[in-house]
């Protein structure tokens, strides 16, 4: 697997993936869990959908 998911992107994916579950948690409801994913392909670097659509914010060295 090859990067493409950019610093920035990955820093906001944790942030709404932490938002998510945190609201899931709070409200009490199963739909915290669909917090996991952007917090999943933010830690690994590498989104699906992205792969799919041919995108990449991660920058080349």
């Amino acid at each position: 697997m090859q990067c493409n998911v950019g610093k920035v992107d990955k820093t906001m994916r944790t942030i709404l993936g932490i938002a998510i579950v945190g609201a899931g948690i709070y409200f009490e409801s199963w739909w915290g869990a669909v917090g996991v994913i952007p917090l999943l392909t933010g830690y690994v670097e590498w989104c699906p959908i992205y792969l799919s659509f041919d995108v990449s914010t991660c920058k080349l060295y």
